[in-house]
């Protein structure tokens, strides 16, 4: 691990007209870290990724990829990242995962995953495809690469995501409630290919409503309550000891439903 995290986010404020929803929060990933942002629907959480990952305005604080703080121009809510390179290149390298699976319907699942590495990075076709087979192997669908979106369960696709998200080599993968679509049965699919990715190394920010997985993929866990981090730490004293009033509140009634 060095010094200089992948993903550095430092008094992050974000609002929609006048409702602020983000009231400043630092995170920080560095390379290796698995960092599960937890809270109630509304806290911020999935807000947080999509500032990070430059697809919506924050109007105050800096974000830092490997060192590099995103430059800006304008302030408030007319705030805008001033280098449209920069924000292509950051994007690209944080690539993100959604709760919808966000798969193109025309394309086959093979075609998919290649699009991307393809269009926006420009990189040989052959290439390509062997790095599609081969994350497509590694999320145990390399067997539905000629089928189409629609003829594939809700963990199927959710795992098509994920390996189109790997196809873009990026520094760090972002979950935004990866399994939050999926029936029970089928979340365990997607739960597995994320427990294998931390298990190799990947850097990782998980927003999430499973507990357990949150509790088990992670070195860091941030509760997020109402737009500001309530507490934070590893896993075992932000589940074991919790030592905020709110989030033991949180913990009983996520673990009681």
């Amino acid at each position: 691990m060095t010094d200089t995290p992948v993903l550095d986010i430092r008094n992050l404020h974000k609002q929609y007209g006048t409702l602020e929803v983000i009231k400043g929060v630092d995170i920080s990933a560095h390379r290796g870290d698995v960092v599960s942002l937890i809270g109630s629907s509304g806290s911020g959480k999935s807000t947080i990724l999509r500032c990070a990952n430059l697809l919506e305005d924050s109007q105050q604080g800096d974000i830092l990829f490997k060192g590099e703080a995103v430059s800006w121009k304008g302030s408030g809510l007319g705030r805008h990242p001033s280098d449209p390179k920069q924000v292509l290149r950051i994007r690209t390298n944080l690539s993100m995962v959604f709760q919808q699976f966000n798969l193109w319907s025309h394309m086959t699942i093979l075609q998919n995953v290649m699009e991307a590495p393809l269009t926006v990075l420009g990189r040989d076709r052959s290439e390509v495809e062997q790095a599609a087979r081969g994350y497509l192997d590694k999320v145990g669908i390399g067997d539905k690469c000629d089928v189409y979106p629609a003829q594939l369960s809700g963990g199927q696709q959710q795992r098509a995501a994920i390996a189109r998200a790997l196809c873009m080599e990026p520094e760090a993968l972002l979950f935004d409630e990866p399994t939050s679509a999926l029936d029970p049965e089928l979340e365990q699919e997607v739960v597995k290919v994320i427990k294998d990715l931390a298990a190799e190394g990947r850097t990782m920010l998980i927003v999430t409503h499973d507990m357990k997985l949150a509790r088990d993929v992670s070195n860091h866990v941030v509760f997020l309550h109402q737009g500001l981090i309530e507490e934070e730490g590893a896993p075992d004293t932000v589940f074991g000891a919790p030592k905020s009033e709110r989030l033991r509140g949180f913990l009983s009634s996520t673990m009681a439903e």
